[in-house]
C-alpha cells in the first residue's frame, strides 16, 4: 500500500497500529500495510467498525480489549489481518473483510477474482491483463 494511505490509516486509527513504528523484534506493522491500494477501503470500513465496536462496549462497561494490529497483509489472494485483542465479534468482523478481499481487486478496488497458480491475486479483468502482459514480456527477454 502506498505510504499515503498508510498515513491516513494509523492516523484515522492510532489504537489499532499503535505498532506500526515500532521494531521488527517486537511486531510484523514494522513493515506497513502488505497490501495493493485497492484493499484500502476493505481495511478503513473494518478498522472504522471494529473501534466503533470497542468503545460502544466499553463505554457500557463490557471490557473489550482494544484491537491492535499486528499484521496486514496479502496471502493466497486474500488479505490477512493479524490482532491482539478484540472479542468473537470482532473476529467475526475480520473474517468478512478478508472474504471480501477475495472478489475485490488489490490494485484498483473494484469488483475482482482470484488468479494465478503459483502466486495468487484477487485483481479485476483489466489488471490481470496488466499482468499477464508483464509476465509474457518476461518470457521473451
Amino acid at each position: 500500500m502506498n505510504l499515503e494511505l498508510d498515513k491516513q490509516l494509523c492516523e484515522k486509527y492510532p489504537k489499532i497500529f499503535a505498532d506500526r513504528n515500532k521494531p521488527m523484534t517486537e511486531t510484523c506493522m514494522c513493515w506497513g500495510f502488505d497490501c495493493g491500494d485497492g484493499w484500502f477501503g476493505i481495511i478503513d470500513l473494518l478498522c472504522g467498525e471494529i473501534q466503533n465496536h470497542i468503545d460502544w462496549k466499553n463505554r457500557d462497561k463490557e471490557v473489550v480489549h482494544q484491537v491492535v494490529a499486528e499484521q496486514v497483509k496479502e496471502k493466497f489472494g486474500t488479505l490477512r489481518f493479524y490482532t491482539r485483542g478484540g472479542d468473537d465479534y470482532i473476529d467475526g468482523m475480520i473474517t468478512m473483510a478478508e472474504a471480501m478481499s477475495g472478489i475485490t481487486c488489490e490494485t484498483c478496488g473494484k469488483p475482482g477474482q482470484r488468479y494465478g497458480d503459483g502466486w495468487v491475486r484477487t485483481l479485476c479483468e483489466e489488471h490481470e491483463q496488466e499482468r499477464q502482459a508483464r509476465l509474457n514480456e518476461r518470457k521473451f527477454t
